[in-house]
């Protein structure tokens, strides 16, 4: 961009760097000056239907993508993206979410301005509790080294970032010439590295019974080669959380299966809970998806734990050790290879073989989806059933499961299509969502005819919220019913399909991965009684829980 770059334009200039090549977002009178510059940018805008949908598709487009972007005006906007904003903070995806706000030059003659909630900070400062960097560009003198300093620690812990821009600063020139990007990419103190290395080998040498977790920070950073590496030359088995599920494909001979406090089979969290050295991977500890709080593991010191955050190897801390240098010198160490320890049985109970022209069942329905995965399919499972029955899918491609399965926000799976539909077109989302969540962002179905995309949505229509009737039912549960399969004559694109039975569902699905040219909304309806086997052992567990709260 030369001499004449502005803060505008340098920041759209590092994210096509970075490589952000589509951006979401909704337009308003703060930011017009920005949608200004992206139009003219190689960075294409794609429009959403509602502010907290582009924080979804951004996140999804972050996930495969390595960086996601979203563009919204000042607090109507920007705070409607909380909650997504939120999510990809939770769950480690790097998402920047860029702003405008009233002109500095209009604050002096006007203290009040339309969209303000309290001062001309409190968006910023909302902002501040989840996002790594939050910053307002706002003096040429210091805007280069202030947003390259957010891209940095976006890069270094795969979290969000805030970047607001005063809209009479957007077209202002930064003082000097514009430089390249500068990232202060430091590394890990390679003492600390090399005492972590050798404490992971004094553990390992020990062991007779270890194992491997992982979680979605092995993807963030890039590192599935590495782990599958490492996890094939030690020979120990593996398993995955619910939010790393396909990090590494799922018909790997040393893969276990999904782990989970709340979810994870019976058979895999007794596996798991019986070695006596755990090496967990870019994964936080929770009750939803990760390590069950009871495993001796954690009271006996038997665990290497390293995340973004920090690398901990039984009661010590490496704060100065970075994620992806530790994942990579584990690598290159002379550890230790084990003898195949076999793992927990893979065959999932069925029941019997239904008739195909009897009512569709959660079982019938995931048992078919489950043959029709392909490298070139990628599943994005909402809320519900729509995860919790798709825990048991078998993944056989890495990448091919997104999801939303630790901080577990309602609405994230169809706007998510339309992120990933836009990071990888060459790959066609089957988007699995409640009743409940479709109603909250299913708009976003029209935004993805808008661009000529075409993902398969199997609407799980049980009218009502599953999750919450098994834990504890009452009339709040129920979701209005709506005629799904009419919303494609409504937004003016694509094809509806109503789904009673088994046959009726294989058949529009066939149809729907035929036919890439639209998308496909298949309204399954089933009874409001149907559980997954995932969905029983998250409800038995919880329920326990939550025992405590009754009166």
């Amino acid at each position: 961009m030369g001499d004449k770059a502005t803060i505008g334009s340098a920041v759209l200039d590092r994210l096509h760097h970075l490589g952000v090549r589509h951006i979401f977002g909704i337009p308003g009178d703060y930011v017009l000056s920005l949608f200004q510059l992206i139009e003219a940018s190689p960075i294409k805008h794609i429009a959403t239907t509602r502010e907290d949908c582009a924080g979804f598709a951004a996140d999804a487009y972050a996930r495969i993508n390595g960086i996601g972007a979203i563009c919204v005006t000042y607090c109507v906007g920007g705070l409607n993206t909380v909650n997504a904003i939120a999510c990809a903070y939770a769950e480690r995806s790097p998402v920047v979410l860029l702003t405008g706000s009233p002109g500095l030059s209009e604050r002096i003659r006007t203290p009040y301005l339309h969209h303000m909630v309290r001062d001309f900070s409190t968006q910023r400062e909302v902002f501040e509790r989840m996002t790594v960097a939050a910053v307002t560009l706002d003096d040429p003198l210091t805007a280069e080294r202030e947003m390259d300093r957010a891209f940095a620690a976006l890069l270094r812990y795969r979290r969000p970032i805030y970047l607001e821009i005063p809209r009479d600063m957007v077209f202002t020139p930064l003082s000097g010439a514009i430089k390249p990007i500068c990232l202060d990419d430091e590394p890990s103190d390679p003492a600390a590295l090399e005492e972590a290395v050798g404490e992971v080998r004094t553990m390992l040498a020990s062991a007779k019974r270890p194992a491997m977790l992982v979680g979605a920070e092995v993807g963030r950073f890039g590192l599935q080669d590495d782990l599958a590496k490492l996890v094939e030359r030690m020979n120990i088995p593996i398993a995955s959380t619910l939010l790393g599920k396909s990090i590494i494909r799922e018909d790997h001979p040393l893969y276990v299966g999904v782990y989970g406090g709340l979810i994870g089979r019976d058979d895999v969290q007794q596996f798991i809970n019986d070695s006596d050295c755990l090496l967990i991977l870019g994964s936080i500890l929770s009750d939803v998806e990760d390590l069950d709080t009871r495993s001796p593991l954690l009271f006996e010191g038997r665990i290497i734990h390293a995340t973004a955050d920090r690398v901990a190897i039984k009661h010590h801390r490496y704060e100065s050790i970075k994620f992806q240098d530790f994942v990579q010198a584990l690598v290159q160490a002379p550890l230790p290879s084990f003898p195949l320890r076999t793992p927990p049985g893979r065959t999932v109970t069925h029941a019997p073989q239904r008739g195909p022209d009897l009512p569709v069942t959660l079982e019938s329905l995931f048992r078919h989806l489950d043959t029709v995965l392909t490298d070139k399919t990628i599943v994005i499972a909402d809320v519900g059933e729509s995860l919790f029955a798709a825990a048991d899918l078998h993944v056989r491609h890495r990448f091919e499961f997104l999801s939303p399965a630790y901080y577990t926000s309602m609405g994230f799976a169809v706007p998510a299509a339309l992120g990933a539909s836009c990071a990888d077109p060459s790959l066609r989302p089957i988007v699995l969502v409640g009743d409940g969540a479709f109603q909250m962002t299913g708009t976003e179905l029209a935004s993805c005819v808008r661009y000529g995309l075409a993902p398969i949505v199997v609407l799980l229509n049980n009218r009502g919220y599953s999750t919450e009737r098994e834990i504890l039912e009452g009339p709040f549960n129920d979701v209005h019913e709506w005629q799904y399969e009419k919303l494609v004559d409504l937004i003016g694109g694509g094809r509806g399909s109503r789904v009673n039975t088994q046959r009726e569902f294989e058949t529009s699905l066939t149809a729907a991965l035929a036919d890439q040219s639209q998308p496909h909304l298949l309204n399954v309806l089933l009874s409001p009684n149907d559980r997954s086997p995932g969905m029983v052992r998250l409800a038995r567990r919880l329920g326990k829980a939550l025992s405590t709260d009754k009166p």
